[in-house]
């Protein structure tokens, strides 16, 4: 496995696994799964056609992440069904369709549960952890990424500002 780039968590380096996704390319296509009446699929086909903001978290299941889901749901609701956005972390899609409707948050979630190929497509695997790092994308409606985030510090949030003005800049 290649390895994408190092960040810290808790201070303690920690390597990315995967292929180092950079603003420009085309963003690889995933196979997600949420829990809506069932399990449910999510693709990067689904998001195509709209702007999208992809929020990477380790767990929902600790203050950080559900600071980042809570203030992106919080922000992005403004901008309504002009966008597509969604949570992704390793967190079971049970698991985190009861952390959304305890927080009251909208946006979607979804899981890299089964086959964490999304982790490694987008170089945010913690290759020692085997969690997501913390992470921010940006996609154009026709899935290239305009803007990329991976957190260097895992304990830290993401540039909510400059994320925003990313997917601000695709909506108009």
């Amino acid at each position: 496995m290649s390895q994408s780039g190092v960040i810290t968590f808790k201070g303690n380096p920690m390597t990315l696994a995967g292929s180092a996704l950079q603003v420009g390319q085309s963003a690889p296509d995933f196979k997600l799964h949420y829990a809506h009446e069932g399990l449910k699929t999510l693709t990067l086909a689904d998001l195509k056609g709209k702007p999208s903001i992809v929020s990477i978290v380790p767990s929902l299941d600790t203050p950080t992440c559900a600071t980042q889901t809570k203030t992106f749901n919080q922000k992005l609701g403004e901008m309504g069904e002009k966008i597509n956005a969604v949570t992704v972390s390793r967190d079971l899609p049970f698991a985190q369709a009861r952390f959304c409707g305890a927080e009251d948050v909208k946006m979607r979630t979804a899981s890299d549960y089964q086959t964490h190929e999304f982790g490694e497509d987008y170089g945010v695997e913690i290759e020692e952890l085997k969690l997501l790092s913390r992470a921010v994308f940006v996609l154009d409606a026709e899935g290239k990424v305009t803007y990329k985030e991976i957190v260097s510090e895992v304990t830290q949030e993401p540039n909510y500002d400059a994320a925003l003005q990313a997917l601000g800049d695709l909506v108009g």
